[in-house]
């Protein structure tokens, strides 16, 4: 069995750092005008912002037989056995994590690890998760 799920995207977030951004160079050119280096710094931003707005839009979690895949634009890749897994709940955690929303879950699996992620439909998720590993503690439709 093979099921892909698309990353939950906070487009308010992409927003404010778009703002942060370009901001500063747009206040910098209606100030000073075109400067020499400005064309230098303007193709910086939009390179960065760009890499950015791939790993936003190009995350998705695929469960791929007894396996959970998850991919992060064109950079992260990351492989966990589905029957490592112990417990599924939602978190407000900020870490860095491959969860381009703030509405996250938390995968404990292993011995001591973590993994926040942001799928769109995650009671379908977690439930596709439970069929394969009966013994995930599934906080996210227990509720």
């Amino acid at each position: 069995m093979i099921k892909k799920y698309n990353a939950k995207v906070s487009y308010t977030l992409l927003i404010v750092i778009f703002f942060l951004f370009f901001a500063p160079i747009i206040f910098a050119i209606i100030n000073t005008g075109f400067v020499r280096g400005s064309i230098v710094l303007i193709v910086i931003l939009i390179s960065s912002y760009l890499f950015i707005l791939n790993i936003f839009l190009r995350t998705e979690y695929v469960i791929d037989n007894d396996v959970l895949k998850i991919k992060c634009g064109f950079l992260y890749r990351k492989s966990i056995n589905i029957h490592e897994i112990k417990k599924i709940s939602k978190t407000n955690s900020l870490i860095s994590s491959p969860a381009p929303s703030f509405d996250r879950i938390e995968i404990a699996y292993g011995k001591f690890d973590i993994l926040i992620i942001s799928p769109k439909d995650k009671a379908a998720f977690a439930k596709d998760l439970t069929l394969i590993n009966q013994n995930i503690k599934n906080h996210i439709t227990d509720n």
